[in-house]
């Protein structure tokens, strides 16, 4: 018989530390392969270059008005409540992430899940300055990893490099914001998809019926 691992559809999880809805989803994210079986992908990207690419303002948060702005606040604390997770005021927002980000792809494959959880920390709980390199090699020698060793590749052309290709991946796939979930082709935007997610892994779509539902506007 085949596991429910095998059975169950991979997720693939687009994030950017400076992003806090995907902290927030970041942290579901054993929960959820817990219940589902799925493989959990991390896509690392960075958020500015798809802003970029999409003429999109980098920093949104100018744009919005005084009651969206008050919405956003309270929504971003109410869900760190119900994922019963800390939520802290950043040291800067929105903090360049770009070392980070190398710094993760730098990482052993069998410590990213760790490296991931742990800069998140940085940012989101402990109110650090995310692109200071003394502090992410602090953070990799506090998991037991060559925290001097993994900041010099993270320098190399080849990391570099790496890091332009994830982003133009996420491009590809549709990503628009972080987090975004694709799971069997399907994306999925915001730690509120959560539940759609889940039920992705196990092949849930909407019906065809359901998708001829159009706004007159590009799918």
């Amino acid at each position: 018989m085949a596991s429910t691992r095998s059975m169950a559809h991979p997720i693939d999880f687009y994030f950017d530390f400076s992003c806090p809805y995907a902290y927030l989803g970041s942290t579901q994210l054993s929960a959820i392969a817990a219940e589902t079986g799925a493989e959990i992908r991390l896509r690392p990207f960075l958020l500015g270059g798809v802003f970029l690419h999409l003429g999109q303002a980098q920093n949104m948060s100018t744009t919005l008005n005084a009651p969206k702005k008050r919405h956003n606040r309270n929504d971003l604390i109410r869900w760190a409540a119900l994922f019963d997770v800390p939520l802290n005021k950043p040291f800067r927002h929105p903090n360049r992430t770009v070392e980070a980000l190398r710094v993760f792809l730098a990482s052993p494959d069998d410590s990213k899940a760790d490296v991931m959880a742990a800069l998140y920390r940085l940012y989101w709980q402990d109110s650090a300055d995310i692109s200071d390199p003394d502090l992410l090699c602090d953070a990799l020698n506090g998991l037991g990893l060559d925290g001097p060793s993994i900041v010099a590749k993270s320098r190399t052309p080849a990391i570099k490099k790496a890091l332009f290709a994830c982003t133009d991946n996420a491009i590809d796939a549709g990503v628009f914001g972080a987090p975004a979930w694709v799971v069997d082709g399907e994306l999925f935007w915001g730690q509120d998809r959560i539940e759609m997610v889940k039920r992705a892994t196990r092949g849930w779509k909407p019906t065809e019926q359901q998708r001829a539902f159009d706004f007159n506007q590009d799918a």
